[in-house]
């Protein structure tokens, strides 16, 4: 409890510093290597079929579907060996790294877990790079802040405008609240930085592999069901927790809307393709009585999402602090009750 207290408080102190190896980062690296060892000799977009024939030179033929089944079977295999390969090498390697630290030490075994979970925990550098974009946005550059928020969210930024952009910039941090904060830190508290690391390892696949297009619908597919079933739990509790901090919040600041939260929790928390991001987004919209979700766009192609929330107030800056206030203060209501079960099971 002592490592994942002071591994928090480095996280909102230091963030991720740029220039500093990342075991995150190490993960993506592996993740890479092994995408172009498992994956067919083919160009993204190319089908198993057209390979084959420019390597003949003959021009592309029509397969027949038993074919393409076998294609998309083997695709899954793939896609699920490389899943494991990543689990295990990051669980391995986290779990040695460990046990080495505490053989040498107990302080210097607390040092590395309490590093570890600074490197899990992700609340620091999400309110840095919104508060990046909404400082391109006061400085009246909005191209410039298309292009930062382009760096935190996966939908297409060239055209968005103003409104548009704090929207997106709120949906993110609200989804991250379970995937970058909460989520991890539920897994850290189950079986530490080991359980901590392997969820970063899951997400971190699913945000590189878990595509529905022609390179990934099927070689991504495990990665993406993984990530949805290890998020399940999570995704739920972060929602509770920010009705809870919008309660909290609302003590000193009445623009916050625990009742909303909780309303909206429950009648759009569905309202998303994926099974788990309209749970925080449902309650941080309900809380701050705003709209999020509708029409996307994502490769040039428009994706239509049903609207999470109600329009009772008109969208802007303040949102997004105030999105970043509901973050902060679900996952300090997260490490309190983690502190109170804890108190209670050892004493």
């Amino acid at each position: 409890m002592t490592a994942l207290a002071i591994g928090c408080v480095l996280d909102l102190i230091i963030g991720d510093p740029h220039g500093i190896p990342h075991p995150v980062a190490w993960i993506g690296r592996l993740i890479s290597f092994l995408e172009k060892k498992l994956y067919p000799d083919v160009e993204a977009g190319d089908s198993a079929g057209e390979k084959a024939a420019k390597s003949s030179g003959k021009k592309p033929y029509r397969r027949d579907r038993l074919s393409e089944i076998r294609d998309e079977k083997r695709l899954i295999c793939r896609g699920s060996l490389l899943v494991i390969i990543v689990v295990l090498v990051t669980v391995g390697l986290t779990a040695l790294v460990l046990t080495a630290a505490y053989a040498c030490h107990a302080y210097a075994g607390m040092a590395v877990e309490a590093i570890l979970t600074c490197y899990i925990l992700a609340s620091r550098s999400l309110y840095d790079e919104s508060m990046i974009v909404m400082k391109d946005l006061g400085a009246d550059d909005i191209c410039r802040a298309r292009s930062d928020l382009s760096m935190i969210v996966g939908r297409d930024t060239v055209n968005l405008d103003e409104e548009g952009i704090i929207r997106a910039t709120v949906e993110t941090v609200a989804e991250n609240t379970s995937d970058g904060v909460c989520a991890p830190l539920f897994y850290t508290i189950l079986g530490g930085p080991v359980a901590g690391m392997l969820y970063k390892a899951v997400n971190t696949m699913d945000s590189m592999l878990g595509y529905r297009n022609e390179r990934y619908e099927y070689f991504g597919r495990t990665a993406a069901k993984t990530d949805d079933a290890v998020n399940f739990i999570p995704s739920r509790i972060s929602a509770m927790l920010i009705i809870v901090s919008s309660g909290l919040l609302s003590l000193a600041d009445k623009n916050y809307s625990p009742s909303g939260a909780y309303r909206i929790w429950r009648r759009d928390r569905r309202n998303h393709p994926s099974p788990n991001s309209a749970q925080t987004e449902s309650a941080c919209a309900g809380a701050l009585m705003i709209r999020l979700g509708g029409t996307s766009y994502y490769g040039g192609r428009a994706v239509d999402k049903p609207t999470i929330g109600d329009p009772l107030r008109r969208i802007d800056r303040e949102h997004v602090r105030m999105s970043d206030h509901l973050m902060f203060a679900s996952e300090f209501v997260m490490l309190i009750l983690a502190g109170i079960v804890f108190y209670v099971w050892y004493i």
